[in-house]
């Protein structure tokens, strides 16, 4: 009886269902540390290095770079050198039993028999298929797909629902199904019987990493034919508009008369979503879907605040406030003053949800998308604290390494686009928070000031409410205490 570890996909934060791995950071036959960086996980919000759990050796890479894994999904196998190649296939093979077959106990160290063969998951067989029973059965509910995938999952009696789906809005293709039988140890049919015993056989597996011109690709769809059949002749060993005709004309005789075809377009490069991306994608869209939205503008002289902030950092050089920090600190206040608008619309329990304390969430771009780290209870800390813990929290969200608790909750949102020139703009509520301010450049403006035409720095602040549980008034209330104290922002520090 030998001993065999895994290395699994970690939970970061109670929101987190699964994660991609990004790269191995240690090589098959590697030994390694409790504690050492094995590789490097990527989830919805951010991309942080996995530590090991126990000192091991790592016998195989079950998960390779770029694969998506759900919570608890098996990375890698940890043995040393008595466990034989044999126990470890027994072993994952074991994993994948379906539900309702002898599965191993789920901790860390697993024990097997080499000599005991492990179930291997039923499989249904038809046309060059083997479809693992984890994925048979009918839909219960409509499933979004193509109508090729849904042809094909009919024949196969494959559950829709079961696959993940990679088109617009979840959208499943034939490549989806694909791939789901191939992670769950199935087989794929590469070509399918030829139309006539006579006749060429037509390749049916996924033709979407094949290179081919915009126009071939196009062609292809029109003329049913599959990129994997044809020729390659075009520029950069790519299949040209030449190369899908040819195949055409053998496949399709009927239709091997000229084609009018539109002129090649430019190329697009196809940049797929990372999972930070996808999840701002759902939930915003889910944001515009569900709260009903309206906006509020304000206009903010920012002179005595530049004012202060200029003598607070003469004052004490290493703090360096910026106008965020203060903008912080002074929406905190005013939350505290009108407390109806730090709140959450719990929709579960149909309930609004208001906190004594004021957590500002401060959204931060990063190359793939943005986050929203949190300056907890704002309200009750001074602005040097304000500043230091911004410092600390950028550079650690774009460094791919906060702590889910740093960047889920938040009572209210802030959205920054001022030091990008923009003057005004509109943010989309970061449920389930009740507001989000957008605030625009500081901007010197022509203005009436004590009765007399002068030039004074000015912002633009929007404020966006959902309906559902702020009203006008209230909003107006919110944006009418932030002015109050950022003109008069000696208030903030009483």
């Amino acid at each position: 009886m030998s001993a065999i570890k895994i290395i699994e996909v970690p939970k970061w934060g109670l929101s987190m269902e699964e994660g991609t791995l990004n790269s191995w950071l240690i090589e098959e036959g590697d030994s390694f540390k409790q504690h050492q960086e094995v590789c490097e996980i990527e989830t919805s919000k951010i991309a942080n290095v996995l530590e090991a759990p126990f000192d091991g050796v790592l016998r195989r890479k079950v998960a390779t770079a770029g694969q998506t894994l759900p919570v608890g999904g098996v990375l890698g196998v940890v043995a040393d050198a008595s466990v034989s190649d044999a126990d470890i296939d027994a072993f994952l093979a074991q994993r994948a039993a379906p539900a309702g077959a002898a599965s191993p106990e789920p901790a860390v160290a697993v024990t097997v028999k080499a000599t005991e063969p492990a179930p291997v998951p039923s499989m249904k067989s038809a046309g060059g298929w083997q479809v693992p029973q984890a994925l048979l059965g009918a839909s219960v509910a409509p499933v979004l797909a193509t109508p090729h995938a849904t042809r094909l999952a009919k024949e196969l009696g494959i559950d829709l629902s079961r696959i993940s789906g990679s088109g617009p809005e979840g959208r499943i293709s034939v490549a989806d199904i694909e791939q789901a039988v191939r992670d769950s140890g199935g087989k794929v049919a590469v070509l399918e019987p030829a139309l006539k015993a006579s006749g060429p056989a037509r390749s049916r597996g996924d033709d979407s990493q094949v290179l081919a011109t915009p126009l071939a690709r196009r062609l292809a769809a029109e003329l049913g034919i599959n990129l994997n059949d044809c020729r390659v002749t075009g520029s950069r060993g790519r299949v040209s508009k030449a190369d899908v005709l040819q195949v055409s004309a053998v496949q399709n005789p009927v239709l091997a008369a000229p084609t009018q075809v539109a002129p090649e377009q430019a190329q697009a490069e196809v940049l797929p979503m990372t999972g930070m991306r996808k999840a701002i994608a759902a939930r915003l869209q889910e944001s515009k879907r569900t709260a009903p939205h309206f906006r509020l503008h304000a206009d903010l002289d920012l002179e005595a605040l530049l004012t202060l902030r200029s003598e607070l950092n003469a004052a004490a050089p290493a703090i360096k406030l910026s106008v965020n920090d203060l903008l912080i600190k002074a929406c905190a206040l005013a939350l505290i003053k009108v407390p109806d608008v730090n709140v959450q619309f719990d929709e579960a329990r149909q309930a609004v949800l208001r906190f004594s304390d004021a957590d500002i969430s401060v959204a931060v771009a990063l190359p793939g998308g943005l986050i929203t780290p949190i300056v907890r209870q704002a309200n009750r800390k001074s602005l040097a604290q304000i500043s230091g813990e911004m410092l600390s929290l950028v550079t650690r969200a774009k460094a791919g390494t906060l702590k889910p608790e740093e960047f889920q909750g938040g009572s209210f949102s802030i959205s920054n686009l001022g030091m990008l020139g923009v003057s005004q703009f509109d943010a989309i509520i970061n449920p389930p928070q009740g507001a989000i301010l957008a605030i625009g450049a500081g901007e010197q403006r022509v203005v009436a000031h004590n009765g007399q035409v002068a030039v004074r720095t000015q912002m633009t602040v929007t404020l966006s409410c959902d309906h559902r549980v702020i009203d006008g008034a209230l909003g107006a209330a919110f944006l009418k205490e932030l002015k109050r104290l950022v003109q008069t922002p000696s208030l903030m520090m009483l």
